[in-house]
């Protein structure tokens, strides 16, 4: 798990803020509040906006996200609800017109980790809260 992040924070050509957005919001849908919690946190040390954090739960319906943002967001739903009916032909072609292959596997990559971090997380009851971002 630490060398996909590693790979995801060395390597791959996604933006940070993008990273956060997709951990957060898998987070939310997974109900991994710890997770929720530091990458909430994260993102705002980061720079995020607390409006666009708030309104991840419902991104759809805001204008606050930008076309690729968008696909990144609907790719994780997609994949991290992966048992409801795979990852539609429309929206992967949709994310191959915001994102190069390389990219595509990255976020594909980012999404996958995430959803594994929520499941330790949740499983051995890490405590919410307690996260802090590191200095910069």
């Amino acid at each position: 798990m630490f060398g996909l992040e590693a790979f995801l924070r060395k390597q791959s050509k996604l933006e940070p803020a993008l990273l956060q957005l997709i951990k957060v919001r898998a987070s939310q849908i997974n109900g991994c509040a710890y997770c929720i919690d530091m990458h909430s946190k994260d993102a705002r040390a980061g720079g995020e906006t607390e409006q666009r954090i708030y309104a991840l739960s419902a991104w759809q319906e805001t204008p606050f996200f930008t076309d690729r943002e968008r696909a990144a967001l609907a790719m994780t739903e997609a994949i991290t609800l992966i048992r409801e009916g795979h990852v539609p032909d429309a929206l992967y072609e949709r994310a191959k017109t915001s994102f190069s292959e390389e990219e595509l596997v990255g976020l594909t990559m980012a999404i996958i980790t995430i959803n594994g971090w929520n499941r330790l997380a949740i499983t051995f009851r890490f405590v919410p809260g307690e996260y802090q971002p590191a200095k910069k």
